[in-house]
């Protein structure tokens, strides 16, 4: 049995000592900040919003503005007219004199003409007028409109105050008030004891000094309470109102740069037609500027046969250039609905004998087979499809001319049904050598693959493998039989046999 010495019990002091630094560091230290907050700190996130809790209002407009002085005045005028009515007949207290209504109720409404302006300042002068003419004129603290004069005071500065912190403070100070005075006439003024000596006894369920009391007070809730909550109700609806405008003009600047970035995606694919067309043209006539030059004292004829070609090449490259700027000047038409004028079709699969003629014309044979797995597959190729494979045996042919030594060239066109539905593929193939000092930039190539990839499909691009030669195979999904794109390509013309 193994007897525990001095140095297992320093080993295990020092594995507990581990285990427990392990163990603080490991365990969750308590967040101080978990605490709920203070109550003061509650009610401004309450006043204010938590999302947004600088945000400030926009000042009122100049139409609100003088709104506020012509609601002052038509309000003014009727408060007045009810302060006449309540004189004559009810009266005012022996101990005032009927010009202390009629100036408390308009020193408490004019205020209101710049509630929206300065609420706060509004709120503390209308407060001080409140309590004041409580004590010198008690018959217009009884009218209806010195109440709700007072109410919409409290209500503009909850609504809006820009500067939320003053008007928390301003709000906290003229309730602490309200309250103080309430309970000073309740317990030392003993003003509404007073009240219920001076009435008939009641027997009712509560005691009538109590019962006076508390009407007292619930009507005072209820009044302030009120105007906060209309208050916050209106400073959150701006608030929403600002979010929403904010959000629209987020969805309008994304609109425009989604329509911005469709110009340039167009703008590009017009970029890689026009490099298309020059780098193919382009090739033929040095081809054949080259074989014109050569012959021109030996065989005329053949010169003049070159130059012909490179005459024809000249003015198809100037034609279809034109064509493709023409694409870019002509945005108004298109926003119109009419196309532009004297714009030829795009070129698709049917126009690729077409191009492996030319090309024989170039000195390149060109052998176009076509291997359809269902009848009439190559006919439902889409528009778009069938300009961009066209695009790329042009790509193809035009670099079997320019790096090659291959006189010969092989296009297939084949479609097939695989797992994940039909497929189009475009395969061209040379045996030649490599021409010395004839490389490229690669921007054909790389736009060969941007087209290709904008369908959906894969390229190959290289040597061929085990023989001389070069080999470009594309292949892309075609859309199923019946879709909405098969069926707007109906109409294109069958692809030949044989090209040359």
């Amino acid at each position: 049995m193994h007897t525990p010495s001095a140095t297992d019990h320093t080993g295990a002091a020092r594995g507990t000592a581990d285990g427990a630094a392990a163990h603080a560091v490991t365990d969750p230290v308590p967040v101080a900040d978990a605490r709920r907050p203070p109550f003061p700190e509650r009610v401004a996130a309450w006043l204010n919003d938590p999302q947004d809790p600088f945000w400030e209002r926009p000042g009122p407009t100049a139409a609100q503005q003088r709104n506020d002085v012509l609601g002052t005045a038509v309000f003014l005028l009727v408060a007045l007219f009810s302060a006449v009515l309540m004189h004559s007949y009810a009266g005012v207290p022996e101990t005032e004199e009927p010009w202390g209504m009629y100036v408390g109720v308009s020193a408490l409404i004019l205020p209101l003409a710049v509630r929206r302006r300065f609420p706060v300042g509004v709120l503390l002068v209308s407060s001080v007028l409140f309590f004041a003419f409580y004590y010198i004129s008690i018959a217009a603290a009884f009218l209806l409109a010195y109440q709700v004069a007072y109410f919409a005071a409290l209500y503009a500065a909850v609504a809006w105050t820009r500067n939320r912190g003053a008007m928390l403070t301003a709000l906290s100070v003229v309730i602490g008030c309200m309250a103080l005075w309430l309970v000073v006439e309740l317990t030392i003024t003993r003003a509404y004891a007073e009240i219920v000596e001076v009435q008939e006894p009641v027997d009712g369920p509560i005691p009538q000094l109590l019962a006076v009391q508390l009407h007292s007070g619930l009507v005072n809730v209820v009044y302030f309470g009120g105007a906060v909550l209309a208050g916050r109700a209106s400073w959150r609806s701006a608030l929403q109102r600002h979010r929403l405008a904010a959000q629209a003009e987020r969805i309008r600047e994304q609109s425009a740069e989604i329509a911005r970035r469709a110009v340039v995606d167009e703008r590009l694919r017009i970029a890689r037609e026009l490099h298309d067309v020059v780098a193919h043209h382009v090739s033929v006539i040095g081809i054949q500027a080259g074989a014109a030059r050569k012959v021109l004292d030996r065989d005329p004829p053949a010169a003049t046969a070159a130059l012909r070609t490179v005459e024809e090449s000249s003015r198809t490259a100037v034609g279809e250039m034109r064509q493709l700027l023409g694409v870019l000047r002509a945005e108004d038409e298109d926003a119109r609905g009419s196309a532009p004028a004297g714009r030829r079709p795009d070129p698709g699969l049917a126009d690729i004998p077409a191009l492996a003629r030319r090309h024989a014309e170039n000195g390149l044979t060109v052998t176009v087979r076509t291997v359809e797995d269902v009848p009439g597959d190559l006919a439902r190729v889409p528009p778009g499809l069938g300009l961009s494979v066209f695009r790329c045996a042009q790509e193809s042919l035009s670099n079997v001319i320019r790096h090659s030594t291959a006189t010969t060239a092989s296009l297939v066109l084949r479609t097939g049904r695989g797992p994940e539905g039909p497929w189009l593929e475009l395969e061209v193939l040379d045996g030649g050598s490599p021409r010395s000092g004839t490389a490229g930039t690669g921007f054909g190539l790389q736009g060969l693959r941007e087209r290709v990839r904008l369908h959906g499909g894969e390229a190959e691009v290289g040597p061929r493998s085990g023989r001389p030669g070069w080999r470009v195979r594309v292949r892309c999904p075609l859309p199923v039989d019946g879709s909405p794109d098969g069926a707007a390509a109906g109409g294109q013309r069958s692809v030949g046999g044989s090209g040359a």
